[in-house]
């Protein structure tokens, strides 16, 4: 059977291949195989089975493709330090950039690095170390200072420079002298004045960085012998997505519950009434809850609850809740395992948006009290997209956020009709690597995951 297009998703754990026909009128998603990932040995061997489990669902003998595209979150996927000057300008920008990039990041320094922060790289042997500081003829030795020390590793660690432009060519002579040329990429400054977030630029070299080095990563080293387009870390692939949708019908969140993290993507315009005070807030914003999922941490989130509360919600006792726990799968089979799996869910997503979403705070100053926005204005997004197996596959997810959005009426949460949609297909991770080559079928199957005809007009919709 010939196919235009498959689409590799490289977890940790498991590989899965969404099959693709993109030429003609309508683009159509067909069918996906799945097999676990073999991350220990050869990542290609679990490649080629999810491509042999898609040609026996698809009920044929042998598939042939003209193109693979990659997403992969394989090997602890792209897993970043960030080091900057000022935590809420420099860091926050560059930090903005990585996580907007599908990064994982395992330290975020401010200020010149201590001997401790030296320790917890070298330690961490991050995949991509980011450095940042200064605005553009602004501040320069602390971006200097932390080059240095950070050469002196002598780690053979990719590192991106994406402070003070003031400082380019002293950067250039500092891996000169070290041999360590190889390894540098100089960006535009992420923060380039105050107030200003230049973060796609950034963007763009840590995946163009994360595709030519992970084939260091243990098992991807014959990932490119399948794969002859271009991988992107998993999640920055659902931000891409995300990217795609807001371009097409404006400001919007997806909201992805994973086994391991809770993700939230959203990219939004604030209102005009506190859009004065959202000066520095990147238009994109990632946050990832590594603490949040309902498997691999899915212990994490039981201790969110109080006590016996959990038993309450779902209506069993103390030792019938301890049994279902013991025997806890994330594929729920019972009604009460699905009650679990659900209450779980509902735990990651107001939890994830507490922590995403902006707040309203008090403040008192020399005319008196005021209440002003702090964080993330969501208040105009009218379209929430729920992605991630739990939210897709669970009956009534979409009454999780809309109980949120009532309960929180001092957060930044949607203040306009909303309309709530499940990725059904669950093709978002694949469309967001697709779209970077062909955007308007990424498109055109994103609206049909989505269910969203063509007189869909989300000025005119209700909630």
């Amino acid at each position: 059977m010939k196919i235009d297009v498959l689409v590799a998703e490289i977890g940790s754990t498991t590989t899965i291949v969404n099959a693709f026909n993109i030429k003609g009128e309508k683009p159509r998603f067909l069918n996906r195989g799945v097999s676990n990932t073999t991350v220990d040995s050869d990542v290609t061997i679990g490649l080629n089975a999810a491509i042999d489990d898609l040609t026996k669902n698809m009920n044929t003998d042998k598939i042939i493709f003209d193109e693979m595209f990659a997403t992969s979150s394989a090997a602890g996927g792209l897993k970043m330090s960030v080091h900057g000057l000022v935590y809420e300008m420099t860091v926050k920008a560059a930090k903005e950039a990585a996580l907007n990039a599908g990064a994982n990041l395992h330290l975020v320094t401010a200020n010149k690095l201590s001997d401790l922060n030296l320790e917890e790289i070298k330690e961490l042997q991050p995949n991509i170390i980011l450095i940042a500081g200064g605005t553009d003829y602004g501040e320069r030795e602390t971006a200097l200072y932390n080059t240095k020390k950070i050469l002196e590793l002598d780690l053979e660690v990719p590192i991106i420079y994406a402070g003070n432009i003031e400082n380019h060519k002293y950067i250039l002579k500092y891996f000169d002298e070290k041999n360590k040329s190889h390894l540098l990429k100089i960006v535009e400054n992420v923060y380039p004045r105050v107030d200003y977030m230049n973060i796609y630029p950034l963007r763009k070299v840590i995946y163009e960085t994360f595709e030519e080095n992970i084939v260091h990563a243990k098992g991807m080293d014959h990932i490119f012998d399948i794969v002859d387009s271009r991988i992107v870390p998993t999640p920055g692939s659902v931000m891409e997505s995300t990217m795609i949708l807001n371009k097409a019908f404006g400001n919007i969140m997806t909201i992805d519950v994973g086994g391991a993290t809770t993700d939230i993507h959203s990219i939004a315009l604030p209102s005009e009434e506190f859009a004065k005070y959202q000066e520095g807030e990147a238009l994109s914003k990632r946050t990832v809850e590594g603490d949040l999922g309902v498997f691999i941490n899915f212990s994490n989130v039981l201790s969110l609850f109080k006590e016996n509360e959990l038993e309450e919600i779902i209506g069993l006792d103390e030792l019938s809740m301890e049994k279902q726990i013991k025997d806890y799968s994330y594929i729920p089979i019972t009604e009460i395992q699905r009650k679990l799996v659900f209450e779980l869910t509902r735990k990651c997503v107001i939890e994830g948006l507490n922590r995403h979403v902006g707040d309203l705070k008090r403040v008192f100053t020399t005319n008196g009290q005021k209440v002003i926005p702090y964080g993330k204005d969501l208040s105009q997004v009218s379209i929430i997209v729920l992605t991630g197996g739990a939210l897709i596959n669970l009956e009534n997810t979409e009454q999780i956020v809309k109980d949120y959005i009532k309960k929180n009426p001092t957060k930044l949460v949607p203040q306009v009709k909303i309309n709530i949609f499940k990725d059904n297909d669950y093709i978002m991770a694949s469309l967001g690597v697709l779209s970077l080559k062909y955007p308007e079928e990424a498109l055109l199957l994103l609206k049909n995951s989505l269910r969203i005809g063509d007189d869909f007009d989300v000025s005119t919709s209700k909630n």
